[in-house]
């Protein structure tokens, strides 16, 4: 995933690209000496930009020091370019479309206006898109006198403090690998006692679900700022498909009926849901224990991306995979600096992968494939500063899942793992997990729409009826997400998400052939009709121009129906 805390910046760069399109005027010539001067000031804001970013990644615990600089030679760099931009920007019109400038300049100087009020704020360490260990601290959670920024970043800290030290048969066990193990163990008595090692992280969560829990409390703040400033990641996603927040909740509601439709109905336990629904990561994995570990799972993206034409080693992007205290509880992607013209040649974006891989599963592979599909859309743009952001996060997310699903092919597993599942093994264990992201993606839409509703109530309605699983709403098991509590509304960009990363492969294949096992076609095509613009073109008209038409569910759902109900 990308930083949730980005979603920011980049409604904010829609925002100015909005009003600016809207006004409809013709691109007049700008004055030399304007146009000069917003040349320079981009590069001291491209300066700025890069110091953020190694701030960022040094507070991560990636590393102490970064170009013989360490953390505050680059807070004085960072103050230091700020400075200069806020008195360069003091010195230029402050209309949207003054008669000096181009539309593509006052778009470019309103976007590094914004960023003084959010990625490039006074104290570096308030950067609405930085990312680093967790700041706050899981016992304030249950505090009923905390404002809605404090109660994120306890509810964040808990991930980490709690979700990141499960306890399970005398081990501690981090979150991603405890619900990779979901899928793996075979003993039902062991899956349930694993499920219930999540227990602590859910009570920390939502405690005993009262009504002003927690979650329930911070579900509530992000529903009233969500209306204050009329948008929110649901809103976004939506705005990027041309549809309204009625027809998204139609979208995911006919997502979950295809899937209930192709799988049998017999009700599941919650605990039992990941191993039965998603078959194929079983056979596998177990099959793969002795050899899957950080290291050749990191090896097997290696050689997949360099098949798809995209080097991951010559690309230079940095990974920290290891769990260690502290870190981030979350698996993400996030530039260092960003690349930029330097002495007449291009100087490429510098990114880096951070996770918390104690296990190895197919599971987990599915993320490493994923990150890197964000990594190598960092390395993909080509553009002037202000416009080198990876993107909002509802195409960005999509677009990573465009190569992560080709993990559960077994032509993929054959050629990179050495051994396979079946074909309806392989898709049945894909679309457990694009289903479940729906699943998520519609509660939180629902809980947004109606924030006093009991959400383990609301997630059981869900899960019972599209997954056949058995009610259980005692448990807060809904609560496994980072994403429910640091970005509420995230996660419609993994379930809806879905349905362009089914168009995108599905367009992808047709005009360039399969790319399931590699396509030295795969990343030029990308790059250049998808990738390079990074936040110059708005995802709506990006996409429709790409398809050549509107985003439409039939590509995923026609795919789930590929799947037929098989006994358990």
């Amino acid at each position: 995933m990308l930083p949730p805390a980005r979603s920011l910046r980049i409604l904010l760069v829609l925002l100015v690209t909005c009003c600016l399109s809207s006004r409809l005027l013709p691109d007049s010539a700008p004055a030399p000496d304007a146009q000069t001067r917003v040349a320079q000031l981009e590069q001291i804001y491209a300066d700025a930009v890069d110091a953020i970013g190694v701030i960022s990644t040094i507070d991560s615990g990636l590393f102490s020091t970064y170009r013989e600089k360490d953390r505050a030679a680059w807070k004085r760099l960072y103050t230091e370019k700020r400075a200069q931009l806020v008195a360069g920007l003091s010195t230029l019109p402050t209309e949207d479309l003054s008669p000096s400038l181009s539309q593509a300049d006052a778009r470019v100087v309103g976007i590094m206006r914004n960023a003084l009020q959010s990625t490039l704020p006074e104290d570096p360490n308030a950067s609405s898109g930085a990312i680093g260990p967790p700041s706050g601290s899981c016992k304030n959670a249950s505090r009923k006198d905390l404002d809605a920024a404090a109660l994120q970043h306890a509810l964040y800290s808990c991930f980490g403090e709690v979700g990141n030290n499960l306890s399970f048969e005398g081990k501690r066990v981090t979150r991603d690998s405890a619900i990779a193990m979901l899928g793996q163990i075979d003993d039902p008595q062991r899956r349930k006692a694993l499920f219930l090692a999540f227990v602590p992280l859910w009570e920390t969560i939502n405690g005993k679900d009262e009504p002003d829990s927690p979650y329930r409390r911070r579900i509530k703040f992000a529903a009233a700022h969500d209306l204050t400033i009329h948008a929110s990641p649901i809103d976004a996603a939506a705005k990027d498909l041309g549809l309204t927040t009625d027809e998204v909740e139609q979208w995911l509601e006919k997502i979950l009926d295809t899937w209930r439709q192709v799988t049998p109905n017999q009700p599941v336990e919650p605990w039992d849901y990941r191993y039965v629904a998603g078959g194929g990561d079983r056979g596998a994995d177990r099959a793969l224990a002795s050899t899957l570990s950080p290291e050749s799972m990191l090896a097997m993206n290696y050689a997949y991306y360099h098949d798809l034409g995209a080097d991951l080693k010559n690309l230079g992007i940095l990974y920290d995979l290891e769990p260690r205290p502290g870190k981030a509880p979350i698996t993400y992607t996030d530039y260092v600096t960003m690349g930029r013209i330097e002495n007449g040649a291009w100087q490429p974006t510098v990114s880096r992968v951070s996770a918390s891989f104690g296990q190895s599963g197919l599971y987990v592979l599915n993320m490493l494939v994923h990150e890197n599909g964000h990594a190598v859309h960092y390395e993909a743009i080509h553009n002037r500063p202000a416009f080198m952001d990876i993107g909002d996060d509802f195409f960005c997310e999509a677009f990573a899942d465009v190569t992560s699903w080709n993990v559960y092919d077994p032509a993929w597993q054959r050629k990179y793992m050495g051994r396979e599942v079946s074909e309806s093994a392989g898709l049945r264990s894909q679309y457990t997990m694009v289903t479940l992201e729906a699943t998520w993606a519609l509660f939180e839409l629902r809980m947004l729409h109606h924030p006093e509703a009991d959400p383990n109530l609301v997630w059981t309605e869900i899960t019972s009826h599209s997954l056949h699983i058995i009610p259980h709403p005692e448990y807060s098991w809904w609560a496994q997400r980072v994403q429910l509590v640091d970005t509420p509304g995230f996660m419609i960009n993994y379930g809806l998400g879905a349905v362009v990363t089914a168009e995108l492969r599905q367009h992808i294949r047709q005009q360039i052939g399969p790319f399931n096992t590699g396509n030295p076609q795969w990343y030029p095509f990308v790059s250049s009709h998808l990738l390079q613009y990074g936040t110059e073109r708005e995802t709506l008209g990006l996409l429709r121009d790409f398809l050549g038409r509107p985003v439409s569910p039939d590509a995923l759902v026609n795919d789930i129906r590929r799947l037929s109900p098989v006994p358990h």
